[in-house]
């Protein structure tokens, strides 16, 4: 059964610095995830992080080709004239 009880303030503030630590955070939002004894609330946000990374990678890919082809397609009409 997992361990539904509320997480402190003092927690949260813990989770988030790890976060923020570039491979650890990553690292830990996986643990966390998919860990089988970890803590429901502490799953839940983990799963929300690694959700909105996903996003926010699919949105820089997405965008970052966009300027590629708006940039190529700029270099293409300077060359014509």
């Amino acid at each position: 059964m997992p361990d539904t009880s509320p997480m402190s303030v003092g927690s949260y503030i813990l989770m988030i610095i790890l976060t923020a630590i570039p491979i650890v955070g990553i690292i830990m939002l996986f643990v966390w995830s998919f860990g089988g004894s970890t803590n429901l609330n502490k799953k839940n946000f983990a799963r929300a992080q690694l959700l909105l990374m996903l996003i926010s990678i699919a949105l820089y890919i997405i965008l970052s080709v966009a300027g590629i082809f708006t940039f190529a397609s700029f270099l293409s009409h300077i060359g014509r004239a």
